[in-house]
């Protein structure tokens, strides 16, 4: 294979050649469609008048529930979230009316022109609230493993404590949006900026009655998704196919910055208690966690995010007796949804800090506890998956090695008795991270490869290329397994005619799903041309055949055909040179009845080093290193595999330190911008980012044995908040410093000085 294959969009996207939906050159009389939010976060709405709006030059119509041709419900795994309000409002934000206008500036002026009267209603922000008000979104989750009760009244030591971690923006770089154009046959065709091409093509049909074969969304590629555009983006493909359907002219809709932050969801926040408990030895025996889950004001994708929070609730460890219950609560925020990692940071951070919690208590550093716990070949994960070809271990034990950590511990020592006002932090976050959807019937794939008559192949598959490299990987699949130039190979935009049914991008399983599918589809056309070959050249059904650099061996020998030839000829015999290939993840089940199965292909598994300077004057700190030994499997694309380390690193450390959503008592977002919602940049990332592949021969299940890395490396981001916690602690022992996450400067310099210390 060829592993030298970068990312083959890059040099679209630095010459700005790259095509997202606001590229798509447009139709003669397009529609701009804005979209008109509720001001508060909970009522009852007791009129709207928009007659002076609608009647302003440029306006062509406004849409309320009322003109939904179909369903108003937009909920994927519950119906619980109305395309646009209809009697109450549950958030600030909610769609209440489409402002459909020739241009978006004259749209924008009729918002002035719109009288709505809404009668207050209780307001909850905080999940603990919601919980104890009976506000749920979906039953209650518990896995349960051994005796707890029992475990506990055996165990040495024993500690409890909450934790916080917030939520973060996706802050994808292409906001939302949709341009969709009336088809023939009473039929729509979108062009969307969704993860889920299907998920829209589905919501779409509800929102118009009609089956999904009316419907079409095509998807170039997006300018980033990270989860924010697995389900959210159904919404605003049903807007502007909904208004190009009933009006019968191209529409599109997307929102500015500011509207996306307003109307969208973010990663689920948690408040969590935990405890913990163990022996003499330090070894963990017993583990409870409670999480309460902010999933907002519909369930979205929330119920499914908080199950895989149970799936990683342990994360690298091997604890006998665990019980963790999670709640989805009902908020009157914007609904909350996936965002890379999709529930397991939020649980890998309260295992962590209860970790951290016992270690500091007893006076021993964390990292003791870690490895003395650490997950290994037969041990059985809370949900009934026993571990096999397990690397934690293995990942640690070389990380501690090559970065040396008792060295790094000594130098962290010694320059924090050599410095008054700076002081350094170091942790280590181990990461053990399931590869699957959770939901077993969404592990499947399909795809689409047509030989044409010259020897170029076009592809298409279900994969979303939304700046992971997806794209290469599906090339790398077709040159390998023809034995062809990657310059002979079109990818097609993932479009539901062509490929149907498809899952979404997303679970960090895009590459595997699709990819498989796509190796199944030319296996297929190739064995149909080895038979042909046999038939040409000899009757040795025996022989092998292999295709080398567009030339046809046989036997190690240079055939009369080459790649071009072969298929000129095989299709003058009439011989199929298409083929739709199908994958389903085999093995995976997991039964909720009894909260047990074998819901992952493989884990991925690592350790990070984390290294932190901060300024105990300001309250500012640095990351000066992040060293790395992740288990790629064996990868079959190391600049691309590399790259989404680095970006999920980075981003993971943007949650934990810098990245503070915050909605005040009355629903309003006030971290509504880049100027008040802070994302790292290239002064914040770490000064040393060091990622090591650990040498391992990776699983049948991934594709080529390459490891998923989509999301796993964000989890690695968690040691950046104790490596400066501990930094904190260097400089004064008696901080009391909440496990609430993110740790901002600002919590920095409260903890620095409170109680006065130092």
């Amino acid at each position: 294979m060829d592993n030298t294959i970068g990312n083959i969009d890059a040099a679209g996207h630095v010459t700005g050649r790259s095509i997202y939906v606001d590229d798509i050159p447009v139709m003669e009389g397009m529609l701009f469609v804005k979209v008109f939010d509720s001001p508060i976060a909970h009522g009852r709405i007791i009129s709207i008048d928009f007659s002076a709006a609608e009647q302003m030059e440029g306006i062509v119509k406004i849409f309320s529930y009322k003109d939904i041709p179909g369903q108003n419900q937009i909920g994927g795994i519950i119906p619980d979230e109305p395309l646009l309000a209809d009697h109450e409002v549950h958030y600030r934000g909610q769609p209440v009316l489409l402002i459909v206008a020739e241009n978006e500036d004259t749209a924008e002026e009729a918002f002035k022109e719109i009288k709505i009267e809404i009668e207050p209603l209780p307001i909850i922000t905080d999940p603990r609230d919601a919980f104890a008000q009976g506000k749920l979104l979906s039953p209650s989750r518990k896995f349960v493993m051994g005796d707890v009760k029992t475990a506990f009244s055996n165990c040495k030591y024993i500690f409890e404590g909450q934790t916080e971690s917030g939520g973060q923006e996706q802050l994808y770089l292409e906001t939302q949006g949709a341009y969709a154009y009336p088809n023939e046959h009473d039929s729509v065709k979108i062009f969307s900026s969704t993860q889920g091409p299907t998920q829209v093509q589905r919501t779409v049909a509800r929102v118009l009655g009609v089956g999904m074969n009316k419907v079409e969304v095509d998807v170039p590629r997006l300018g980033g998704g990270f989860g924010g555009k697995e389900d959210q983006a159904s919404s605003w493909g049903a807007m502007a196919a909904m208004v190009a359907w009933i009006l019968k002219r191209p529409a599109k809709c997307i929102p500015h910055r500011m509207e996306d932050m307003r109307m969208t969801g973010k990663r689920n926040p948690y408040s969590s208690d935990f405890k913990i408990g163990l022996d003499g030895d330090l070894k963990i025996i017993a583990y409870e966690a409670t999480f309460y889950q902010n999933g907002g004001a519909a369930a979205d994708l929330s119920p499914a995010i908080l199950e895989r929070t149970l799936f990683h609730a342990t994360n690298s460890y091997h604890i006998p007796h665990v019980t963790v219950t999670a709640h989805s609560c009902k908020t009157n925020l914007p609904p909350n949804t996936a965002f890379r990692g999709f529930g397991g940071p939020q649980g890998m951070f309260v295992m962590e800090a209860a970790i951290d919690h016992a270690a500091k208590s007893l006076k021993v550093d964390p990292d003791i506890i870690q490895r003395k716990n650490m997950m290994d070949n037969g041990d059985e994960l809370p949900y009934g998956q026993i571990i096999k070809e397990c690397q934690a271990k293995n990942c640690w034990d070389e990380a501690t090695d090559i970065y040396n950590v008792e060295s790094v511990k000594k130098e962290v020592e010694w320059f924090n008795t050599q410095n008054q006002f700076y002081k350094k932090g170091w942790s280590l976050m181990p990461v053990c991270f399931g590869i699957s959807f959770t939901n077993t019937m969404m592990n499947q794939a399909r795809a689409l490869v047509h030989v044409y008559s010259d020897g170029t192949v076009g592809v298409s598959t279900g994969a979303v290329e939304m700046g992971q490299g997806v794209n290469s990987k599906m090339l790398q699949v077709v040159a390998t397994c023809f034995g062809i130039s990657p310059q002979k190979i079109k990818l097609e935009t993932t479009n539901t005619t062509r490929v149907a049914n498809t899952s979404p991008s997303a679970a960090s399983s895009t590459a595997d799903l699709n990819g498989k599918a796509l190796l199944d589809a030319c296996n297929q056309i190739k064995e149909r041309l080895f038979s042909f070959i046999k038939t040409e050249l000899t009757d040795n059904e025996d022989e092998i055949i292999e295709i080398k650099d567009e030339v046809v061996y046989i036997n190690d020998e240079a055939s009369i055909f080459n790649w071009k030839n072969l298929i000129q000829q095989a299709f003058m015999k009439r011989i199929n040179l298409s083929a739709k290939g199908h994958y389903a993840t085999p093995i995976i089940n997991f039964d909720k009845t009894i909260e047990k199965g074998h819901p992952f292909a493989y884990h991925v598994y690592g350790t990070a080093l984390t290294i932190v300077t901060v300024d105990c004057l300001r309250g500012t700190y640095e990351i000066d290193a992040v060293k790395v030994v992740h288990d790629f499997g064996s990868s079959m694309n190391r600049s691309v595999d590399l790259g989404q380390c680095e970006g999920g690193i980075v981003q993971g450390i943007g949650w934990m330190t810098m990245e503070e959503i915050i909605y005040n008592e009355e629903g309003k977002l006030l971290s509504n911008a880049l100027s008040t919602y802070k994302i790292p940049d290239i002064y914040s990332v770490p000064k040393t980012l060091d990622v090591k592949f650990l040498n391992t021969d990776g699983n049948d299940m991934a594709i080529f044995k390459s490891k998923a890395v989509g999301e796993p490396p964000l989890m690695y981001g968690i040691g950046a908040y104790f490596a400066i916690r501990n930094a904190v602690l260097a400089f004064n022992p008696a901080a009391d410093i909440a496990y609430a996450a993110p740790i901002t400067p600002e919590k920095v310099l409260m903890a620095l000085y409170n109680p006065v210390g130092g």
